[in-house]
């Protein structure tokens, strides 16, 4: 479980002393447990954990990734690099992103296997993709080849 994987790495940091490392891995686990109030209160018992957790995992590296941009543009290159760092943390505890190739070879199969036809039928595209491949790619790239794939 990565529940499990981020509080081993997490023990791991403070003994070798890793700050950075440490530091980021608590803010992982804050909003683990942020998001296990919203469901308890909720009651999603049939929830995954683990891809509940990679879930929060691929929204902090966006997020990190947002504000790398900011900071580069507001020429903050310290504090992009301290975002960096970051990705790469939580990045250890995601499934292997698939490459452009790759993504685009799981819209074609997508497309091919729904009988997609036309541009209203991305929503339905991107429910299996999502479904299939959680954490795994950048739904945004995807959104778009499959968009160029149905027009």
């Amino acid at each position: 479980m990565l529940r499990d994987k981020l509080n081993q790495e997490m023990k791991a940091a403070m003994r070798a002393k890793e700050t950075r490392k440490l530091s980021t891995i608590r803010l992982v686990l804050a909003a683990i447990k942020e998001k296990d109030i919203e469901l308890r209160t909720a009651n999603a018992d049939d929830r995954d954990d683990d891809a509940v957790i990679t879930d929060i995992l691929s929204k902090m590296v966006k997020q990190r990734n947002d504000s790398i941009k900011a900071y580069e543009e507001a020429g903050r290159c310290e504090l992009a690099e301290r975002e960096r760092e970051e990705i790469g943390t939580i990045q250890e505890f995601l499934p292997k992103q698939l490459t452009d190739a790759e993504v685009e070879a799981a819209c074609r199969e997508v497309v091919a296997e729904i009988g997609a036809e036309g541009l209203k039928d991305i929503g339905r595209c991107m429910a299996v993709l999502k479904e299939r491949y959680a954490g795994q790619m950048d739904f945004a790239k995807a959104s778009g080849t499959i968009k160029k794939l149905l027009s």
